[in-house]
């Protein structure tokens, strides 16, 4: 990633006064595209519900198969975009299942290799302040909603079309054929995503931060980063990084960007959620014979800071249960990452932490909460009861330019996603010649 502005260029600070985590009020449309879900067959049409905020807030999206996905939005003056009361309502279920109380960006963190730099870019670098403008090419099929940003550089004015919130294919959402010669019909559908995203300048480079809801109601969270690399970090003395330009003069130096969000789950509509671990253990059997592989689930009770491996990984389970009878949850599946091992705080994939309103952000937490009280993710794992469980999740990036890194730089991206498990009985995509194949069947 790039480097940050040379501290000639940088843009002057802001008031700390007007950056306090408020949500917005503003006058832009909401996106609504198709028809309600539909209700069970036989049963009488439930009354669509109405997310709690202004229509200016509201985004409701139905996709591919029937599936709705509603929720609110707000701006606040570090975390930049949160969602609000995020529910998945597919095709078959009268009522949504609610989802996410709130969810954001919780730091970017970038310490740089030579040790002389380190970042915290939403609450030390204006990451909020500098959102940008988007124009209609950058949203296509879309709508640009206006976002009132607290403490904008131009003062006169801080409205800025900077959330775009429109529909991308996805690619196969499912596929199912016969074999070569076999007579069956091919079932297959090509699915679209609901996107949102806003795009944050900090220095020399720019965050592209997405959020996106799938007809099967998995979520993609992901930030990209681009724009360019500073020419302010070029040292071709600091044995670090590598060149860029002709021959060995001009060295970009490394450094590491540390993503991290902060889910606070709502699943059923109760923050009483509970944590669940998996992990699964491998044993070789002798004389060739296949490996065995047993899984256990460990509820998780006391706050927790985990990290991911290949056998390894959470869930989020709600107090409701599907038609099945299982109870409804989220799995944490982390994207690829680069674990960095500077600091406390991202030595660890996952924070699970009790809620606690004044633990806004992994890193430089700007409020106030105690004297005892650190100011990042890891000091909070202090053993408290789960009962309202906040999950923290970490990304991490580490990057060596290159020299197609100029100019302007390829999006890189890092991320996770949050899969529905045992939220519907079936696929909430499944075609209707399939729908009775649940279980065994035959």
């Amino acid at each position: 990633m790039p480097g940050r502005r040379t501290p000639a260029t940088r843009r002057p600070h802001r008031r700390a006064a007007v950056l306090a985590a408020v949500p917005l009020l503003l006058a832009t449309a909401a996106l609504t595209t198709g028809p309600a879900a539909r209700a069970a067959p036989g049963a009488p049409a439930a009354p669509a519900p109405t997310p709690n905020c202004g229509a200016a807030h509201r985004i409701t999206q139905t996709l591919d198969g029937g599936t709705v996905w509603r929720m609110c939005w707000h701006y606040e003056g570090n975390a930049g975009l949160v969602l609000d009361d995020v529910s998945y309502q597919p095709k078959g279920e009268r009522t949504p299942v609610k989802v996410l109380t709130t969810a954001k960006l919780a730091q970017i963190h970038v310490p740089y290799d030579d040790g002389r730099n380190e970042f915290d870019d939403l609450t030390g670098q204006g990451f909020a302040q500098g959102l940008q403008k988007l124009g209609p090419a950058e949203c296509p099929g879309g709508t640009l909603k206006t976002v009132r940003v607290p403490g904008a550089y131009d003062p006169a004015h801080p409205d800025v079309s900077g959330l775009c919130a429109t529909t991308r294919a996805r690619g196969h959402a499912y596929r199912m054929g016969p074999y070569p010669g076999e007579r069956a019909k091919i079932y297959q559908l090509q699915g679209k995503d609901l996107l949102l995203y806003t795009v944050n300048k900090v220095g020399w480079y720019e965050y592209i931060s997405e959020w996106r809801f799938s007809g099967d109601g998995a979520m993609t969270v992901q930030v990209g980063a681009t724009g360019t690399v500073s020419p302010g970090d070029y040292d071709a003395g600091d044995g670090r990084g590598a060149p860029l330009g002709k021959g060995a003069k001009d060295y970009a130096t490394s450094h590491s960007h540390n993503v991290f969000w902060r889910l606070n789950f709502g699943l059923g509509g109760s923050a009483a959620n509970k944590v669940e671990q998996f992990d699964s253990a491998t044993t070789v059997r002798s004389g060739g014979r296949t490996p065995t592989i047993r899984t256990t689930r460990t509820p998780v009770t006391k706050e927790l800071a985990g990290d991911a491996g290949p056998l390894r990984w959470w869930r989020m389970v709600g107090a409701g249960r599907n038609k099945d009878g299982h109870p409804r949850s989220y799995e944490i599946v982390p994207g690829p990452t680069t674990k960095y091992s500077g600091r406390s705080y991202t030595t660890h994939d996952v924070y699970f932490t009790e809620y606690n309103k004044c633990e806004q952000f992994a890193s430089n937490n700007l409020a106030n909460c105690g004297a005892r009280a650190g100011k990042s993710v890891d000091t909070w794992v202090n053993g408290q009861p789960l009962k309202h469980p906040i999950a923290w999740v970490n990304i991490g990036f580490h990057h060596i330019a290159r020299d197609e890194d100029q100019e302007p730089m390829p999006v890189h991206w890092q991320g996770f996603q949050l899969v529905p498990r045992d939220v519907t009985a079936m696929n909430p995509l499944t075609p209707p010649p399939l729908s009775g194949h649940n279980g065994h069947y035959g």
